[in-house]
């Protein structure tokens, strides 16, 4: 039988898959949590080129793949069978209603709507209007009785600059290291198992190995696929490298 993805990657508690995510989210089992920054909205990926980056390198005319559009439903459809926690999903504000219908329509309990207040964002060049300052990230329990996260009252707000000491700086749409750790240390717990169908440059891998997580990550592009490989690898070898080695127990003497 063949599988449904061209490429697969074990990396201590990661699982990577080169391959297309609808096709091998219906192959995967039921995990604790799914955590991803899908496609922006077919219209929204008309303006990628009109956007400057604040880093020096040069923004992609084209981020090479198509809007998420035609795709949404089946997408949530997949995320709701398959989380038995939280689904965050990363979003501009315009589609933030969009997956809400989708996850609500699905049977999943629509949480709340986050908010990534981006410092360093790049201001709007033709001074027509404001320009983008965060981006959105909407929220929804997948599993029944009550939410369950680890933050207490806290709003949901995180503010982190996009163009960090540690970006990687490979993928368009990169998310800051220090945003998925705050996420992942607020909505999960030690070992749960954590998805990320759009795994891009896999800063959401890299932020489970720091933190004791399981990741299940799919990523369809061959050179994000091969960036998050290299990335998650590296993580993993810096955390063997600061592992406490403890001293076995002294066995205890039985009168």
């Amino acid at each position: 039988m063949t599988s449904p993805w061209k490429r697969k990657e074990v990396i201590g508690d990661c699982e990577l898959y080169h391959g297309d995510c609808l096709e091998v989210m219906a192959a995967l089992e039921p995990v604790d949590h799914v955590i991803s920054d899908p496609p922006y909205e077919d219209e929204l990926h008309k303006a990628i080129g009109r956007i400057r980056r604040n880093d020096g390198r040069e923004m992609i005319q084209d981020l090479g793949f198509e809007g998420v559009n035609a795709t949404r439903d089946s997408i949530v459809k997949e995320v709701v069978r398959l989380s038995q926690g939280w689904a965050i999903l990363f979003t501009l504000a315009e589609g933030v209603r969009a997956w809400r219908d989708e996850l609500q329509a699905c049977g999943a309990k629509y949480d709340t709507c986050l908010a990534w207040v981006k410092p360093d964002s790049t201001p709007r060049m033709n001074g027509q209007g404001a320009a983008r300052g965060f981006e959105c990230a909407v929220t929804a329990w997948c599993a029944g009785g009550y939410r369950s996260w680890n933050s207490g009252g806290k709003r949901g707000i995180y503010t982190h600059l996009t163009n960090n000491r540690g970006r990687d700086g490979r993928h368009p749409t990169e998310k800051p290291l220090s945003l998925m750790l705050e996420l992942v240390d607020d909505f999960t717990k030690s070992g749960q198992s954590i998805l990320d169908p759009f795994m891009g440059s896999g800063t959401t891998g890299v932020a489970c190995m720091q933190r004791g997580r399981k990741f299940i990550g799919i990523e369809r592009d061959e050179t994000f696929f091969n960036v998050s490989c290299e990335r998650i690898e590296k993580a993993s070898r810096q955390q063997d490298m600061f592992v406490e080695r403890l001293p076995l127990p002294k066995q205890e003497a039985f009168l």
